[in-house]
């Protein structure tokens, strides 16, 4: 039966059709698909125009302000695992370090945040992490009492959803029993950067400055602007924007580093991409490394990474300004490493 709409109603047809199309829109924004990644001269010392609220610090005690937990005697510092089974190579890595219980505690919430950039390829190509390392990883996590197990990634190429299921990591996750997060653009907040040189400020997801515990999960790949990237710049997938930190890599890396300090880096180095990165595109370009390699420190696992390249950590600018800051430590020489291979 048709009958005519009260002013009441309509203004709240209005406001709930205003309220659609602003959502909408962030979506397009968040999840725009592009093909490569673009520096941008923006300077986020600045705020954004669009954002109206002050910087937020993190949650006392969250991932992003305590530092990661230093191994004991009897634990290594770096651990590296070789071999032709991924998940027994993870878990061999794992152990080494003290095991998963070291950094997964009874009813944390924790989030894992693996390569997932583009949805053009599946895993094989190098370009996104291997789906078994982040499975095992979710699993492992789950069986240390974690409350729950949340992988996500903000894709620069394709959506969340295409991404995730292209690369293989969608399907593996759920079989795990963990959950696929796609990153709300409503959940972004303008934190302020204490320790930052040049980036000051940014909009990052909040969950990650929230969470019990971030584990780093990068696969560790060429890059045409940076070289190398593996965990440290794979944290430009928990921020809005991205082009930013590319304005300014060596620099705004180590500043995003030093406030989302992850609990623990997984780097994949089970299939590298060894050219013509961050997407790749010819399997020509990967090299089979069957390799895991796992730190509380991001920056050692970074440096030590930079040698499946033919590369050292003094090779990469973020690297070095990193370790000079006091984030971590490139200089391998002296830590207990341990590498295993089955």
């Amino acid at each position: 039966m048709n009958r005519k709409m009260s002013r009441r109603e309509a203004l709240r047809w209005m406001a709930m059709a205003a309220t659609a199309s602003l959502v909408a829109c962030q979506n397009r924004n968040i999840n725009r698909s592009t093909t490569t990644e673009s520096p941008t001269q923006a300077d986020t010392r600045l705020p954004d125009p669009t954002v109206t609220e002050q910087p937020v610090s993190p949650t006392p005690g969250a991932t992003g302000t305590t530092q990661p937990v230093d191994p004991t005697p009897d634990q290594a510092y770096l651990s590296v695992a070789r071999g032709e089974d991924t998940a027994a190579i993870t878990e061999t890595a794992l152990r080494a370090l003290g095991g998963i219980e070291r950094f997964v505690k009874n009813g944390y919430d924790v989030i894992i945040k693996p390569n997932i950039c583009a949805d053009n390829y599946p895993y094989e190509y190098g370009a996104t992490t291997n789906p078994i390392v982040v499975a095992t990883l979710v699993r492992l996590a789950l069986g240390a009492g974690a409350r729950q197990v949340r992988v996500m990634d903000f894709p620069f190429g394709g959506t969340s959803e295409s991404a995730y299921a292209k690369s293989g990591i969608a399907d593996a996750v759920h079989a795990a029993g963990g959950q696929m997060e796609v990153m709300n653009p409503n959940k972004y907040r303008l934190a302020g950067i204490p320790e930052g040189e040049s980036l000051t400020q940014c909009m990052i997801y909040q969950d990650v400055l929230n969470c019990d515990l971030l584990i780093d999960v990068p696969t560790a790949k060429d890059h045409r602007l940076a070289r190398v990237t593996a965990g440290c710049k794979n944290l430009l997938g928990i921020i809005r924007d991205r082009g930013a930190i590319h304005a300014n890599m060596a620099q705004r890396i180590p500043d995003l580093v030093s406030l989302v300090r992850p609990g623990l880096t997984v780097i994949d180095a089970v299939r590298t991409l060894m050219a013509h990165g961050p997407t790749g595109g010819n399997l020509d370009d990967v090299k089979i490394n069957n390799t895991v390699i796992a730190s509380h420190d991001v920056v050692a696992a970074d440096s030590y990474a930079t040698g499946l390249f033919n590369l050292t950590g003094a090779d990469i600018p973020y690297i070095v300004n990193a370790a000079e800051r006091g984030l971590g430590r490139m200089n391998l020489s002296g830590l207990k490493i341990e590498e295993a291979s089955l």
